[in-house]
């Protein structure tokens, strides 16, 4: 009797979401589907919603070091599909400066690598040169501030907490707490490359850069699990001022309209935790 007391007191367990912010809109992450909210020109939202690709079934829950990637991978994949099924969407990259800015990182970071001898100077410069198109990206008011919005409205669920403006516009699984970790493991995984093989192929590059990228991961999902020790408040420290500094904005009450619109679209669509999925 007891027991059966506890568990109808005990809270309901939460979805675990993420996000992405677009330029006009919101999309959210859920565990097998994803769904977005757009503010369309004439002022109306636009929603939609659909089940996630998989590329390895399984693989995601299962494979340290490679789950990372996958997941980023599928996360990558709905890109598209929210291109296809909502036409007022504007993706983040969706601009000619920013898509410039890319192809002028790419070169530029090629060349440094082809004329300049393997230096943590050198790689520095690379790492900062390559975080360039998000810089210019999230000049976009519009864009940092739904990605505030996203913030807000996913700690506000978890919390359950009703007003969602007051909640900080900092989250601590932004993706912004990968930027200088994933910075340094690609510093160092192409300083030893290179100083350990005479002129690696794109493909050794891509191993090296895949590895590193594992290991952020995996130290970002080692922090989330021990929040509040000294060495997971270290890991998450410089992407939170990141987020104070630039990559978020306090948004509007009709850009957090939107953000709730995706968070009632995507509770809609997911199965309750522990439910089957349809």
């Amino acid at each position: 009797m007891a027991e059966t007391e506890a568990k109808a007191g005990s809270k309901p367990k939460k979805l675990r979401l993420g996000g992405m912010a677009l330029r006009n809109g919101l999309l959210v992450h859920g565990p097998t589907h994803w769904a977005a909210a757009v503010r369309r020109p004439d002022g109306s939202i636009e929603v939609a919603s659909e089940r996630k690709p998989e590329l390895v079934p399984g693989l995601v829950a299962k494979a340290p070091g490679l789950r990372g990637p996958v997941k980023l991978a599928e996360a990558m994949l709905v890109l598209p599909l929210v291109r296809k099924r909502m036409g007022a969407a504007r993706l983040p990259f969706e601009e000619p400066r920013v898509l410039g800015a890319a192809a002028l990182t790419l070169g530029l970071s090629s060349l440094l690598r082809r004329r300049v001898p393997a230096t943590a100077a050198r790689e520095g410069v690379i790492q900062a040169i390559g975080a360039v198109p998000a810089l210019i990206a999230l000049s976009d008011r519009d864009l940092a501030a739904y990605h505030g919005a996203e913030h807000k409205a996913i700690a506000a669920y978890e919390q359950g907490v009703d007003d969602v403006a007051a909640v900080p516009k900092e989250h601590d699984r932004c993706g912004s707490n990968l930027v200088v970790p994933m910075m340094l493991m690609s510093a160092l995984g192409t300083i030893a490359l290179e100083r350990l093989v005479d002129r690696p192929g794109n493909a050794t590059r891509a191993v090296v850069g895949l590895a590193g990228a594992s290991l952020a991961v995996e130290a970002f999902a080692w922090s989330d699990r021990h929040h509040g020790e000294p060495l997971a408040e270290a890991f998450h420290a410089p992407g939170r001022e990141i987020q104070r500094l630039w990559a978020t904005k306090e948004p509007s009450p009709e850009q957090l309209e939107v953000s709730l619109a995706a968070m009632a679209e995507i509770l809609r669509a997911e199965p309750a935790p522990g439910e089957p999925s349809a």
